[in-house]
């Protein structure tokens, strides 16, 4: 009996530089971001065997990307406890430039939320997730992926308010 084979080389070719851009939003720097999202693909790999519904391995490999990012940022803040608060990577004159003031605002505000309501608008927002895919991705329910992400668009419109 033939099982159903994960395309893990199709995947990576379709989704690898929106799964990169995601960690970059989440770890801060490039090199980081593109190591999460090979290890996460390298691991959908080695066990695809075992995944239960192969037309899910995205929504597994998402959720790894999202565990690999926690884990470097935890690692991070273990590492860096006394040490200045992280900031993130100062870009070229050129493409810090074509940013704009208002996104810069919006990416530092979106730092400071708490990790699940970050994650929620970052999937929401980035990766155009619905809510069903956003709460799969981070293994909570529906309702609780669209609290959190009214929630953290709340906190963010406080915040850039009180910037203006």
């Amino acid at each position: 009996m033939a099982r159903n084979r994960v395309d893990i080389a199709a995947l990576f070719a379709e989704h690898h530089l929106g799964l990169v851009r995601l960690a970059l939003l989440m770890v801060g720097d490039q090199a980081t971001a593109e190591d999460v999202v090979q290890e996460a693909f390298t691991r959908t790999h080695a066990g695809r065997r075992r995944l239960r519904d192969p037309g899910r391995a995205l929504t597994y490999i998402r959720s790894a990307v999202l565990n690999g990012s926690r884990s470097v940022l935890r690692r991070r803040a273990v590492a860096f406890r006394w040490a200045a608060p992280y900031e993130p990577p100062v870009w070229s004159a050129e493409h810090a430039a074509l940013l704009g003031e208002e996104r810069r605002e919006v990416l530092m505000a979106l730092r400071t939320l708490p990790r699940r309501q970050r994650e929620a608008l970052t999937l929401r927002y980035y990766l155009d997730l619905s809510d069903l895919e956003i709460a799969e991705t981070m293994g909570i329910a529906a309702g609780t992926a669209r609290s959190t992400l009214a929630r953290g668009l709340a906190a963010l419109a406080r915040m850039l308010k009180e910037e203006s």
